[in-house]
């Protein structure tokens, strides 16, 4: 229960649920609660397959390049550590869209990737698939990226709900510490890989 815990939140983090939340707000400022609805439970099933087949296939990805686990450890932090950097410091004017697009348009592109996957989350979720030893951690893994998914799916799908409740400051806010929880796992990950490397 403990690991499964320790991932969920890793991985809840990992996907910047206040930032998604804040640009899913943003996107579809001009939907019905109906729209949302159904958008939000399309982005988490995209959310989801993408996720899945980073965390399946990236034993295949490092065989195929030559990478090491390390190395690469040690880039998606740089990675990530440069996206929670943005988060710290961003304002929701610079998110906002020239033009509004339809629905259609941002089920994948740009909500469920790169909003909520971006090129930082897949690299760590592929070093993650990477570190499983066993079928326990392997399920556990699973399950505990399946929640966060579900968890962000939720938030999403209560969009208008939390707004209301806790306002875009209080939702920039959360953003931020997100931000700095995203920061102290990029670090750990590079000095990990570091660490291994020079070992």
């Amino acid at each position: 229960m403990e690991l499964f815990i320790n991932n969920w939140l890793k991985f809840f983090f990992l996907l910047t649920p206040f930032f998604a939340l804040s640009m899913f707000l943003t996107l579809t400022k001009d939907h019905s609660s109906k729209e949302k609805r159904k958008l939000a439970v399309q982005v988490t099933g995209a959310v989801t397959l993408i996720c899945f087949i980073m965390y399946f296939f990236g034993g295949y990805v490092f065989q195929v390049f030559g990478i090491t686990v390390d190395a690469f450890r040690v880039g998606a932090g740089g990675l990530l550590f440069l996206s929670a950097v943005s988060l710290v410091r961003s304002t929701n004017n610079k998110a906002q869209p020239k033009d509004q697009p339809n629905e259609d348009d941002i089920t994948v592109v740009p909500l469920a990737t790169p909003i909520i996957v971006g090129p930082a989350t897949i690299g760590t979720i592929l070093v993650f698939g990477t570190e499983v030893t066993s079928k326990t951690e392997l399920f556990s893994g699973l399950l505990s990226l399946l929640f966060a998914i579900l968890t962000i799916g939720t938030l999403l799908f209560l969009a208008s709900d939390v707004e209301r409740l806790l306002g875009k400051k209080g939702i920039n806010i959360l953003s931020k510490m997100a931000g700095l929880i995203l920061a102290a796992l990029a670090a750990q990950m590079i000095l990990t890989g570091l660490k291994n490397f020079m070992g």
